[in-house]
């Protein structure tokens, strides 16, 4: 497994993604994380983190292929932005489940990233900027996958953000 010199430091990269999304979105960039700017967005997030996660969900897949909790976690997060219907039991246990899977592969950084990204986007139905720890943790599960910071800051963030582009296209044009 490849090991990186440095580490990704996920406050820094918090800050530039929220930019990001807040211009892709045409909402207010705020120094301070505010639920309300994104309130009007949260299943574009939702549906966004959910390919946050599963886009780097076979790095997890790869350490533990018969645990699906992050999997599930995925699809739980898109049946909620598709349906609208809430149920908090559900979206905390997928995601806490998630996150569980996550601390049993904590000595594989690229598998324990995945699973917190699952983690993160099924969260964004209860909180729409959970949708942000999703693509911060996709981030940081390729760059430690492939050892090299720019795969991670560089490439994913693009295709994570184009994703979103994407979509915001679809919903506001």
């Amino acid at each position: 497994m490849p090991v990186m010199r440095e580490k990704i430091r996920p406050t820094v990269v918090l800050y530039e993604v929220r930019r990001s999304v807040s211009e892709i979105l045409d909402r207010p960039f705020t120094e301070r994380i505010d639920h309300q700017i994104f309130r009007p967005d949260q299943k574009i997030l939702a549906v966004w983190a959910a390919d946050c996660a599963e886009h780097v969900l076979p790095y997890f897949e790869e350490v533990r292929p018969d645990d699906d909790r992050p999997r599930k976690a995925i699809e739980e997060c898109r049946e909620w932005a598709r349906t609208g219907v809430f149920r908090m039991k559900v979206i905390r246990a997928a995601s806490l489940s998630a996150h569980a899977a996550a601390k049993e592969v904590k000595e594989n950084d690229a598998a324990c990233f995945a699973a917190h990204a699952a983690g993160q986007a099924v969260g964004t139905a209860h909180v729409n900027t959970h949708a942000l720890g999703s693509s911060i943790y996709g981030i940081r599960s390729v760059a430690a996958y492939t050892g090299n910071m720019d795969d991670g800051l560089v490439k994913e963030r693009e295709w994570q953000l184009e994703r979103l582009r994407t979509y915001a296209r679809q919903v506001y044009r």
